[in-house]
């Protein structure tokens, strides 16, 4: 590396070359012109370049008298240096002096340059001098030839050594390079250090000596562990109980050890007769126990033997010993063959019988596989119908085989999957029985029946002569039955046409209805004015009317068309009557009336939504009918098969022939109290046609003035209620509402501008489309922001909302929940949506339970 002081007097040097040049040259000119006879021009020229040169010749002068004072400048710099440097080496011996650690500095030659007092003291001891310009080879080859080392350990780093010297003491050693490539060597004193930590792990040595002695003492087995040289080092309480020996001295050979016990001596070198080696026995002591002794060989030599007692165990294993003894004396004499065969298709199990059927010596068929033990084309024959029992199918086949005397024989094969208690098939029960009998008696049965039709075929011609006289009566009775039929028929398909036309035509009934809700909802929800609120309330208790008529005549028709089928399932009464009580509860309070319920937990077999509403309006009747102030009672009665769900009033009662005719369709009550609406009369017609779909009875009792009570009769389950999943909606939360980018697709331009407005309403960015299509030309297609998509069911052209759903999701990196609203009622859609994870709403929509489902489907984005 170039210092600043050699730059300078480089550039010194450089600069006196060019003035001593200069010079010479200034001289050379002035001299050939003195000598030359020029014409006066050549000697004005001649002068005026003397005077240039001469000008040149003092700027050089001038830059190089300022060369001279920088040089003197950096010679007055660098002797400061030297003294600093002087003193920082100084300072340098001082403080690697001061330090507690021998010290060593090597160049990049490996050579000393620096050491302190406590290094050289070091290699005093050893009577070796070290010196500056040693070499660090020179250092170790005299560290080990002088024995100061006795001893080298090297640390989890390269740089890190342990080294014990010849007077005991201990050095660590540290070393770190330096950026001109030398090396920095520290050996600090650990003496102290090593001391504290072997004193340390003594006491953990001898703390995990006792915590082991502990540990083996309280086991249940016997322990004792022997040394390489034989003698006995580790045992435990148990040992001594079970080999009846009172005390042992650490040390001593466990042969003498053993020789004193009444149990035998087995180590790893022990050998049984036939000079093999034994590593475990059993020992029967006079008492009555059993001893299980084993030995096990330690990889630094010596071994432990385990003693323990396993007369229970060996009680378990005569008595299992004896259970298979029964069960193979028992299925050796039961005339069917029975196996048994792992997954792996390998015999576990072989009755006498099968053993015999198939010529194999008793026992040498356990182990064999199914492949072994037959012939391929046997096993061809069997496997369809064990992969069928392999994925857990119960199996029985006929198949023809030949017995021992060469007899064909029909077998019956059974095949019985066995599973674990985690459903794997661990391997088939198999159950061989000959019904070449049975096969030929049906066969002499079926000659029987066979000769037997013949004779009533000869005896029938007999008769048919006789009863060609009463054809003619018969024919004119047929004509007259027919005739009847038909008109009956025409009848029941009037009505008929009648139900589904009705049930065909909901959807277009509710759809203006729908919408219709719709504008009123975003009405009352605007609150303009409170006049307009209170007419657009009116108009919305009209719409609700209207809804609820055309909602129950759907219904009826419905039950009549049989569109609606029952989803029975196993359930627990309280889920339903505890939701029914509440919701009553207050119905009835709003009324000044007084609800109670009485519950319970019995499990009943019915459809829970289909008996929902058998029970809603069985309450909605004694609501409407038991005036102020009054009591209304929703309980249960239990009897050995049935639950009775019993619904209670203080009403005005029912006349006594009137009970029948009020299941009737559009048959109502004669007085109902004030401020309450006279109903339609279908409730209790949708109660009897509900109630015989699901086979419950209802009975009802009543006394004019009084009150009522009606009962529903429910079968009682046994079995623990099946999982119902479904979509629950929890309560609505209107926050997730604001600024959601909502998707509304439906072929109803009304429905589509009401929805919007209700949205908007609600805070939402609204886009409404009328088809899949058209949605897609509106949102870029179908990449514009969107949280939720709500679809009707039946859109235009046949395509239905299920497969817009799928469309948009599709195009979609993240799908969209979906909210289907429809007018049909079937479970099979119903159970399709849910399949799907989307949720469903019917027409018309009551907007508290269309905010409650966007709200619960935007809580799951």
């Amino acid at each position: 590396m170039v210092t600043p002081d050699a730059e300078l007097k480089a550039r010194f040097e450089q600069l006196e070359r060019e003035n001593y040049r200069l010079k010479r040259i200034n001289a050379a000119l002035i001299e050939r012109v003195e000598s030359r006879s020029a014409p006066p021009d050549d000697a004005y020229t001649a002068f005026q370049y003397s005077v240039e040169l001469a000008e040149q010749v003092r700027e050089r002068t001038d830059a190089l008298n300022q060369a001279m004072a920088e040089l003197k400048s950096s010679n007055r710099l660098l002797s400061e240096a030297r003294q600093r440097a002087e003193t920082a080496h100084r300072y340098l011996i001082d403080a690697i002096e001061s330090i507690s650690d021998a010290f060593v500095l090597f160049d990049q030659d490996q050579r000393i340059v620096l050491f302190n007092s406590r290094f050289k003291a070091f290699w005093e001891i050893s009577q070796t001098r070290v010196t500056t310009g040693m070499l660090l080879a020179d250092i170790k080859r005299l560290a080990g030839s002088t024995g100061l080392i006795v001893e080298e350990h090297r640390g989890n780093s390269s740089e890190q050594s342990f080294y014990r010297l010849f007077d005991g003491r201990w050095v660590q050693v540290h070393e770190r390079r330096t950026r001109g490539g030398g090396l920095v060597i520290l050996y600090t004193d650990i003496t102290e250090v090593k001391n504290r930590e072997s004193i340390r792990r003594e006491q953990a040595l001898a703390q995990k000596s006792t915590l082991l002695q502990r540990a083996i003492d309280n086991l249940s087995q016997g322990v004792a562990m022997v040394a390489s040289d034989g003698c006995l080092e580790l045992w435990n309480r148990r040992f001594l109980e079970l080999s009846g020996l009172t005390l042992v001295m650490t040390g001593r050979p466990f042969a003498e050890v053993m020789a004193k016990s009444e149990l035998p001596l087995l180590t790893p070198e022990s050998r049984d007769q036939n000079e093999r080696s034994i590593s475990h026995l059993e020992q029967h002591l006079p008492d009555g126990r059993v001893l299980e002794i084993r030995t096990h060989p330690l990889p630094s030599g010596g071994f432990v033997n385990t003693f323990t007692d396993i007369t229970e165990r060996h009680r378990h294993a005569e008595k299992l010993r004896e259970s298979e003894h029964w069960v193979r004396m028992i299925t050796d004499h039961v005339p069917a063959l029975i196996a048994y065969l792992s997954a792996d298709l390998v015999y576990q199990f072989t009755n006498r019988v099968y053993e015999d059927w198939y010529h194999w010596t008793p026992g040498l068929m356990l182990g064999c596989t199914l492949f072994e033990a037959h012939t391929k084309a046997h096993c061809r024959q069997l496997q369809p119908y064990l992969d069928r029992a392999l994925q857990g199918e119960n199996v029985s086949f006929e198949l023809s085989e030949t017995n021992l005397n060469g007899q064909k024989r029909c077998l019956l094969r059974s095949y019985v999957p066995n599973q674990d208690s985690e459903g794997r098939i661990v391997g088939i029960f198999i159950l061989v029985r000959d019904i070449t009998e049975r096969r030929r008696t049906s066969e002499a049965l079926q000659r029987a029946y066979q000769n037997l039709e013949q004779r009533v075929r000869d005896r029938t011609t007999e008769l048919t002569a006789l009863n060609s006289q009463l054809r003619e009566e018969i024919e004119e009775r047929t004509e007259v039955e027919a005739r009847l039929r038909e008109a009956k028929r025409e009848a029941e398909l009037a009505n008929l046409s009648k139900t589904k036309f009705l049930a065909a035509v909901s959807h277009d009934l509710l759809q203006p209805l729908n919408a219709a809700r719709l504008f009123t909802s975003a009405l009352l929800e605007a609150r303009d004015s409170s006049n307009s609120s209170s007419l657009i309330r009116n108009l919305s208790n009209s719409l609700e009317d209207v809804e609820h008529l055309l909602s129950t005549l759907v219904d009826i028709s419905k039950l009549d068309a049989g569109a609606i089928q029952p989803e029975l399932s196993v359930f627990a009464i309280n889920e339903l009557l505890d939701n029914l009580a509440v919701e009553f509860t207050q119905l009835a309070q709003s009324q000044h009336l007084q609800m109670r319920f009485v519950s319970s937990s019995v499990l009943v077999h019915s459809d829970v939504h289909l008996l929902a509403r058998i029970l809603r309006n069985l309450l909605t009747n004694a609501l409407r009918y038991t005036p102020s102030p009054g009591r209304i009672l929703l309980g249960c009665r239990r009897t050995q098969q049935h639950l009775w769900v019993e619904v209670w009033d203080t009403g005005i009662g029912i006349p006594q022939d009137k009970l029948q005719e009020i299941f009737q369709e559009f048959k109502r009550g004669e007085h109902q109290h004030r401020n309450q609406d006279r109903g339609l009369g279908l409730g209790l017609a949708i109660v009897d046609k509900i109630s015989r779909m699901l086979g419950h009875e209802v009975q009802v009792q009543s006394v004019l003035g009084k009150g009522s009570v009606f009962r529903v009769r429910i079968p009682i389950a046994q079995q623990r209620p099946s999982p119902r999943f479904g979509v629950e909606l929890p309560a609505p939360i209107t926050d997730k509402l604001h600024g959601a980018h909502v998707w509304v697709v439906d072929n109803d331009t009304a429905i589509c501008a009401g929805m919007r407005t209700l949205l908007e309403g609600w805070g939402c960015a609204v886009v409404t489309a009328l088809s899949a299509e058209d949605l897609a030309e509106r949102t870029q297609g179908f990449q514009a922001p969107a949280d939720l998509l709500i679809v009707d069911y039946h859109l235009d052209q046949g395509r239905t909302g299920l497969e817009a759903v799928a469309q948009v999701n599709t195009e979609r990196k993240t799908p969209l929940p979906a909210l289907m609203i429809t007018a049909n009622y079937t479970n099979e859609l119903k159970q399709q949506i849910r399949d799907l994870n989307h949720v469903l709403l019917h027409k018309p929509v009551r907007p508290m339970k269309l905010k409650t489902a966007m709200s619960h489907l935007l809580e799951r984005v």
